[in-house]
């Protein structure tokens, strides 16, 4: 685990970086894209919801469920 004194100088490295990448962007009319967005907390991806099925095509998904069961017993 490394020590305050690391994770301090770790700061200060990762400050001078973005500020470097600014300056080099704003030289290089913004072209240039950072690294990586250590800064930025990543949002939550959102929860999917259930799909819904329909009454008709779940019926048909059951048809066709029931005759390929009927083709398995049939041979």
């Amino acid at each position: 685990m490394p020590s305050t004194a690391q994770l301090k100088k770790a700061v200060i490295i990762s400050e001078k970086l973005d500020a470097l990448e600014a300056e080099l962007a704003a030289i290089l009319g913004g072209s240039s894209k950072p690294a990586k967005a250590a800064k930025e907390p990543k949002a939550p991806k959102a929860r999917k919801t259930k799909r819904v099925m329909s009454p008709e095509a779940r019926e048909k998904i059951a048809a066709a469920q029931r005759k390929r069961w009927a083709k398995s017993k049939k041979a």
